[in-house]
């Protein structure tokens, strides 16, 4: 496997993570529609900042007005997706070119370009169908699915363990693949609390005031006859619900993953597994920080920015983990 291979899968790998904070800050600071259109921006490679420039967007886009701060958090996450879509491109043509090669895997490269092809088409539906919650959970998850393969293939790169040295590892990797399935679970939730701007429905804490409201439900609604979503369509008591839900979740998730991690280290004697456990650990201890300060200092967008972002470390631990313990994730 060459160095400039290598070189490619990390730096491509460290911009699908920043490609993942871009998007949580475009979303988080209301700029998901400061482009109406896609892939350009009121018919603009550029954000239209002449006089003229803007008159012309005015006349394509009746009824709006050229906001060029959030117009510019867009455009700036999207060239950055791009460029990710790119050497994603180059990582699938090295490894189609290079298949004989036992070191350089095929399969995983392949599924990248595929996914992050469906990852651009989730893009342009966020803006064409005005947010559509559905449709932004799933771009959501799909930033998510591309950096932790593209992290599952820079540890392919970089790293050698002994498979079958930790026998009692080995044989935990069920509760590990609990934990990210709990894990992936609860960053969904997370997801569709924020397509559903119910991020601020819920006073109080632990549970929120009204919470007797709570309904199931309510939660699964989602009325489809709306031209925009932006801002939320849902009712107070059905975001307060969302929000309760991802409460819920994330104690279960505290549980799961806690029990899980219990196990494995206790069964593990390889030091290189159980530090990978308290790695795990940690980013669970810091996610459920940054939720609780989240609520006491209502939402400020930074707190909410790292919290976005500690869910992907965790998420990346247990990839780690997992990938250690020769799990099939």
């Amino acid at each position: 496997m060459t160095k400039n291979y290598k070189r490619l899968v990390m730096v491509t790998a460290l911009l699908a993570v920043m490609v993942v904070a871009l998007g949580a800050y475009t979303r988080l600071s209301d700029a998901g529609l400061g482009c109406p259109d896609w892939p350009g921006c009121y018919g603009f490679l550029t954000v239209p900042d002449q006089a003229h420039e803007i008159a012309k967007a005015e006349q394509s886009f009746p009824g709006l007005e050229v906001h060029q701060g959030k117009a510019m958090k867009e455009m700036v996450h999207r060239y950055f997706a791009g460029t990710l879509g790119v050497l994603i491109l180059f990582i699938a043509i090295y490894a189609l070119r290079n298949a004989r090669l036992p070191q350089v895997p095929l399969r995983l490269p392949i599924v990248l370009l595929l996914l992050v092809v469906f990852q651009a088409m989730l893009g342009m539906w966020t803006v064409t169908m005005n947010l559509q919650p559905l449709v932004v959970m799933g771009h959501l998850l799909g930033g998510f699915s591309i950096a932790s393969l593209l992290w599952l293939l820079y540890l392919r790169a970089y790293t050698q363990p002994v498979f079958g040295g930790d026998a009692g590892a080995k044989a935990l990797s069920g509760w590990t693949m609990t934990a990210l399935v709990m894990v992936v679970v609860q960053i969904g939730l997370g997801g569709w609390l924020a397509a559903n701007y119910a991020a601020a429905h819920c006073v109080g804490f632990p549970m929120c005031e009204g919470s007797e409201a709570f309904s199931l439900s309510k939660v699964f609604h989602l009325p489809m006859e709306h031209a925009n979503y932006e801002y939320g369509v849902l009712s107070y008591d059905s975001r307060m619900s969302i929000h309760l839900l991802h409460r819920f979740g994330a104690l279960m998730t505290l549980l799961v993953v806690c029990t899980a991690m219990w196990q494995v280290f206790k069964g593990a004697y390889s030091r290189t597994i159980k530090s990978a456990v308290l790695a795990v650990i940690a980013a669970l201890c810091a996610q459920l920080c940054l939720g609780v300060v989240l609520v006491y200092m209502q939402i400020p967008l930074f707190v909410a920015l790292a919290h976005n972002l500690m869910a992907l470390v965790l998420l990346l631990t247990l990839v780690r983990l997992c990938y250690l313990q020769k799990a099939k994730c």
